[in-house]
Order: C-alpha cells, then structure tokens, then sequence
C-alpha cells in the first residue's frame, strides 16, 4: 500500500448484542449464542440477534420510508449509524459499501412464496426495488445523507472482507476520501438453512459446543448459521485518532472443481495471505482470526495453508463461529471486529473445548481471513500503529 488506511470507528450486530463493552464482555464467556428454533418444517441451531437489540433495529421502522425494507437493510442503517456517529466526519462526501451474501431473503422469499399463491401470478409492486441488491447501501446513503458512491456486492462468505478492499482502492484512487464499508446479513430463513443443510454442512449435534470450529478431529461438519451486521469507517491514516490500522491486504481466487469447492491446502489464502505479508515478515504475525465455518474441509484447508504460509512461525489461531456462527456477508467483518477487540485488549479468545496450551503473548498485528464459495479469498492485516 502507497498508505496505510485508519478505522475510524465501527460498529456491529450479532448474537452478542450490540454495545462494545457488552461484545466484548460475552466474548470471554465460555458459552456460545446458539439457540434450537423452529423454521417452518423443521428445527435448527441458529445464532439469533437478541431480541432486546432487535427492538433496536425495528425502531427504524416508525420512519415512514423504512416499513417496507428488508431485516438486512434495517441492519445495516442501525450499524452505520452507529459507525457514523463516532467520527467527527462533517463532510458528506462519503463512500458506503455494504454487502449481502443472501441479501434482502426474507423480502425475497415472502414475495415469491406471495406470487405462488396468487391465483393471477401477480407480484407485489414493491417486490423489486425491495430486493435488489444494491438496496443496502442505497438506504444507507439515504439515511446518512451521504453523496459518494455507494456499492453493493455479493461474493458469498468473503463479502464483507471485500467491501473493505473497495473502500482502500476507492480511498487510494482519491475518488473518495472517506469510506463506510461491511455487510449485513439477515439469513436466518427456513430456505437459506435448508439449503445449507441440503448442503451436508450444518451442525446436528446440540451439546454444549455444537459448532466445533478448529477441532480438526471431528468427524462430521458442523456450520451453524447467524445473523448480524459490522461496518467500519476508513480513512487515509495521517496521525489521526483511529481504532486501528489497516497494515496490509491480499486477495485471490482458485479454479473451481465443485461449486462449494476449496483444495485440500487452500490455494486462494496461500495466496491472499503472501500477498498480504508483502511487506511485513511472518513472524510479525502475532494471531490469525481464521474464517473456520466448522466444516471438516473447511477448517482443515485453511489451516494448512496457514502452516504453508507461516511455516515454523505459525501463530496464535482463532476464530468466533464456534460462538456466534457463521454470519455469511457480514462474517469476515465480525471477525474484524473480534481482531481489534483483541488488539485494544491484549488478549487472545480462547475455544474452550480445545485442549491448547495458548501462550500470553503481546498482540501487535493480527490477521483476518475469510473465504467464499468458489475460492474468493481475502486476509486483511490489523495493528493499532
């Protein structure tokens, strides 16, 4: 990078809650957010928004323009809020993007299931510009009155990784010098967990630890689902007051053989996490916050190719889907989130039912991975100067 790119500030939504302290605080709790629910044919594990944070949300609502938009975009309004107000940004020349893997589903599947039905095939006259994908960060620019550019995208698990590396190019390029970007995902619908259970992926076990991320002994995979939202606000890093600091980004793809495809070594994050490390050495790495959805392939691909990668340099490994599940769009953004957690805090969270004797180590640059259907890699790296 010809500049290293501030974090603002950033805010998020998920199974455990919505305050920073309060995230923080529910991190270091050994229990998981993961609750037993109905879903119109049958019951699942799923990680749930609580209901106290939910009304939050839904309060969005009593403005007249947002009574008929998608759970997603209701998210990602409340997030960027919450981002926006913690910068002293005046000017409204902002860049936004927020992306969905699944997007607005619950619209989406609502106004088809409404089409079916109807015994003249007619469709809801909001059921286009609801679901559209671009829907997120149109709202949100609405909403926070902005004038730059806004962009939606989806590129499955990794979408909100990359949202990040459009705000440093679109910073880098000068077109915009100041960036919200993150994703927003409201998946928990009876379709969207079907599909990942037609996939063979979803956790069935309901002990105390269902999704058995970085247990690479497990015999069966174990993908839970979550919802939430995390965003974040860049800038060009000049000395300013920041969070943290963006020290180095990679991105890659690889050949597909299968549509849900990764090889055994997880080619694309060798490559995104080199390219990452361009100019930083290895052993500067002091953890990786690993993408790890809790499927066997998964997890064990990603960590081969972080031993390739890292060699006998491997550092500190976690990641939070063995707690909040995994989150789709907005995964790799929480993971983010838990990555500057951790840097502010000095403090490694732990997987409780691993057996690892995890040394306390001083945490000055951390790694973020995360990944896509089909090998769309991305690894950002974090430090606090």
């Amino acid at each position: 990078m010809d500049h290293k790119i501030a974090i603002k500030s950033m805010a998020s939504i998920s199974g455990l809650g919505s305050d920073y302290e309060e995230i923080w605080k529910n991190y270091l709790q050994e229990d998981t957010t993961f609750g037993s629910y109905s879903f119109d044919k049958f019951e699942a594990l799923a990680s749930k928004i609580p209901v106290k944070d939910w009304e939050k949300v839904n309060a969005l609502k009593k403005n007249e323009h947002y009574k008929d938009v998608d759970p997603s975009v209701l998210l990602a309004i409340y997030t960027s809020r919450k981002a926006f107000e913690q910068t002293n940004w005046k000017d409204k020349n902002i860049g936004i993007n927020i992306g969905s893997s699944r997007g607005a589903t619950h619209l989406f599947e609502k106004y088809f299931q409404e089409y079916l039905t109807d015994k003249n095939g007619r469709a809801s006259t909001l059921s286009s510009p609801t679901t559209t994908l671009g829907n997120i960060s149109s709202w949100v620019g609405h909403d926070l009155q902005s004038v730059g550019p806004t962009i939606s995208h989806s590129i499955a698990c990794s979408t909100s990784l990359h949202a990040i590396l459009n705000g440093i190019a679109w910073i880098g390029s000068g077109m915009s010098d100041k960036f919200i970007a993150g994703g927003s995902e409201a998946s928990l619908t009876a379709f969207t967990v079907a599909q990942m259970k037609a996939l063979k992926i979803y956790a069935e076990n309901k002990d105390k630890y269902p999704a058995k991320t970085l247990d690479f002994s497990k015999k069966r995979n174990t993908m839970i689902l979550g919802e939430g939202a995390s965003v974040f606000c860049l800038e060009k890093y000049d000395g300013q007051e920041k969070l943290a600091i963006i020290d180095g980004f990679g991105y890659a793809t690889e050949p597909l053989k299968h549509n849900i495809s990764i090889s055994t070594n997880a080619d694309c994050f060798q490559k995104s996490m080199k390219m990452a490390l361009k100019n930083c050495d290895v052993s500067e790495i002091d953890a990786v916050v690993m993408h790890a959805p809790g499927t066997i392939k998964g997890d064990t691909s990603e960590h081969n190719a972080i031993k390739k990668v890292f060699q006998e340099h491997t550092p500190l490994l976690t990641s939070n889907k063995w707690k909040i599940g995994h989150t789709l769009g907005a995964s790799g953004g929480l993971s983010m989130e838990l990555a500057i957690m951790m840097l502010q805090k000095q403090q490694i969270i732990k997987i409780p039912f691993l057996q690892e004797n995890i040394e306390a180590r001083p945490l000055k640059k951390i790694m973020v991975n995360a990944v896509g259907f089909g090998g769309n890699a991305v690894s950002i790296i974090l430090s606090l100067d």
